[in-house]
C-alpha cells in the first residue's frame, strides 16, 4: 500500500461498551494506530468520554458521527453511513461487532467483519425469540456484504461455517484471536488494596469471576460450588446487575451462602485490576462463549483459571487451566480446590498458562489484521 490507506470502523461499541465488544474494538484500534493507516471511527454519537480517550490519542485516529441530525443513529449505522464512507474516501470498512451496513458491497468499499460468536443460533434459549430472528437476519445479510470475515476463535469459525452453509466459503474466514488489553498488568499499592477491601467489604481469601451476570454466564454454578469448599472461601462476581444476578443472590441467601457471595457492579478498571491481583483463583463457568477474554486477563495477572467445557474456553485458557461440565457442581468445587494457594502444581500451571497466552499479545493480532487489510485493498 503506497499512500496511507483510510480504514473505517463501526465504532458504536468502542464509544459505548465498557467491556466485551467495546474492549475488543478499543484494543485493536489502539494497536493498529502504530501502523501507517488513517483510522476513522464511525459512531452514532460521541458516547462515553472515558472510552473515547482510550483510542483518540494518536494523530491518525479520529471519531466521526452522523453529519445529519435528521437520520436516526441506528438507521444511519445500517444504511446512511455508506454515503459518508464514500465521501471520506474510506478504502476498507471493518465491522467490529458482527455487522456491516446494507449495500456497502455495491459501493466498492472493501469490507471486513469480525464475528465474535453465534450464541443466538447455538443457544437461542438465552435470547428473546424476536432478537434471535433479528440477529439471524443480520448474520445472513453480513455474509452477503462481507469480502472477508475474522473469527475470534476456532469455535466461532466452525459455527460460521455450520450456520452459514453454502453462503460462506472457508477461504473467506481468517482465525485471528482477540488481543488482551494491557490495562491489568500494573502492580498495585498496599494503600489501594486496603481501600478496595474497605469499599466493597471483601473478606479474604476469594475467588473471582468477571463478566455480565446473566444466565448464559452460569455464575450460579460457582455459587453452588461454595457449599463444597472451605467456609473461609468467598466468591466475588463483577459484572452488570441483572434479574438473573438477583435470583442467584437470593438463592445464595436461602442456602446460607449469602455472606460469602459478593456481586459488584460498575467497578472501574483500576479497582478491577486490584481484584484480579488479590484473588486466589478465577472462575468462568459460562455455558457458551465466542472466546473469553477475562480468562486471558486473569492469567496475565497470575491467576489459575477454572472454566467450563462445551465452547471455546479451552482455546482461551490453554491446556493448563482446569475445565468442568457447566452442570457439574462438585467438579467445579474440586477444580477450585486444586487452584487455591498451596495446592499441588498450582504455580507450575500458572507459569505454563502465562507461556500459553503469549500467542494473544496485542501487536501480533494487529499485525495479522494489518496484513489482511493490505491483501484486501491490493485485491490479492
Amino acid at each position: 500500500m503506497s499512500a496511507t490507506p483510510i480504514i473505517g470502523f463501526d465504532a458504536k461499541r468502542i464509544v459505548r461498551n465498557g467491556t466485551g465488544l467495546g474492549s475488543y474494538g478499543r484494543t485493536l484500534v489502539s494497536d493498529l494506530s502504530a501502523y501507517p493507516l488513517s483510522l476513522r471511527l464511525y459512531a452514532p454519537d460521541e458516547g462515553c468520554a472515558e472510552f473515547r480517550s482510550q483510542v483518540l490519542g494518536p494523530s491518525n485516529v479520529s471519531l466521526l458521527t452522523p453529519r445529519s441530525s435528521i437520520m436516526p443513529g441506528a438507521f444511519w449505522r445500517s444504511y446512511g453511513i455508506v454515503r459518508d464512507l464514500q465521501r471520506d474516501g474510506v478504502q476498507l470498512y471493518h465491522g467490529l461487532s458482527g455487522e456491516l451496513p446494507i449495500g456497502i458491497k455495491r459501493s466498492g468499499i472493501k469490507t471486513v467483519v469480525t464475528i465474535h460468536d453465534l450464541i443466538f443460533l447455538r443457544h437461542p434459549e438465552f435470547y428473546h425469540p424476536i432478537d434471535v430472528k433479528l440477529y439471524t437476519w443480520k448474520f445472513r445479510q453480513t455474509l452477503k456484504e462481507a469480502d472477508h470475515i475474522i473469527a475470534i476463535s476456532e469455535c466461532t469459525k466452525r459455527d460460521i461455517l455450520y450456520y452459514g452453509g453454502q453462503a460462506i466459503s472457508p477461504d473467506k474466514i481468517s482465525l485471528i484471536y482477540q488481543a488482551h488489553a494491557s490495562r491489568f498488568h500494573n502492580q498495585v499499592s498496599a494503600d489501594a488494596i486496603a481501600q478496595v477491601r474497605r469499599q466493597y467489604g471483601l473478606t479474604m481469601p476469594f475467588i473471582l469471576s468477571v463478566g455480565s451476570i446473566e444466565a448464559r454466564k452460569n455464575i450460579r454454578l460457582a455459587v453452588r460450588a461454595l457449599a463444597h469448599l472451605p467456609s473461609a472461601i468467598h466468591l466475588v462476581a463483577v459484572g452488570k446487575s441483572t434479574a438473573y444476578s438477583k435470583q442467584v443472590e437470593q438463592e445464595a441467601i436461602k442456602s446460607g451462602l449469602g455472606h460469602r457471595v459478593h456481586f459488584l457492579h460498575g467497578v472501574p478498571d483500576e479497582q478491577l485490576n486490584i481484584l484480579y491481583h488479590e484473588a486466589e483463583a478465577f472462575v468462568y463457568p459460562s455455558f457458551y462463549e465466542g472466546f473469553g477474554i477475562p480468562i486471558i486477563e486473569a492469567i496475565r495477572c497470575g491467576l489459575p483459571v477454572v472454566a467450563c467445557t462445551g465452547s471455546c474456553l479451552e482455546e482461551a485458557g490453554g491446556p493448563d487451566s482446569l475445565y468442568v461440565s457447566p452442570d457439574d457442581t462438585e467438579g467445579m468445587a474440586h477444580a477450585i480446590r486444586q487452584s487455591l494457594k498451596g495446592a499441588a502444581d498450582r504455580q507450575e500451571r500458572i507459569r505454563r498458562s502465562l507461556d500459553y497466552i503469549r500467542r494473544f499479545d496485542g501487536n501480533d493480532v494487529a499485525g495479522q489484521v494489518y496484513a489482511l487489510y493490505q491483501q484486501l485493498i491490493a485485491g490479492i
